[in-house]
């Protein structure tokens, strides 16, 4: 693995520099923190795609595939 890849040094030298910083960018989005639209707290994460849910106040609810 590369030094400063991230999740993208799994995939070594393999693939190009464009899709793997495409894809970088796609995976910080699905797994960041979002403020839940119910109780307005920073608790809400992905279940799979387009399904999300506050880990706070259990409120699920559908929205993008990569972010709320």
């Amino acid at each position: 693995m590369g030094k400063g890849q991230g999740t993208i040094g799994r995939f070594g030298v393999r693939y190009g520099r464009t899709p793997k910083t495409k894809l970088k960018k796609i995976e910080a989005k699905q797994k960041a923190t979002y403020v839940c639209p119910s109780c307005s707290y920073k608790k809400v994460k992905r279940l799979f795609i387009g399904v999300w849910q506050c880990s706070k106040c259990n409120h699920k609810f559908a929205g993008k595939a990569y972010e709320v």
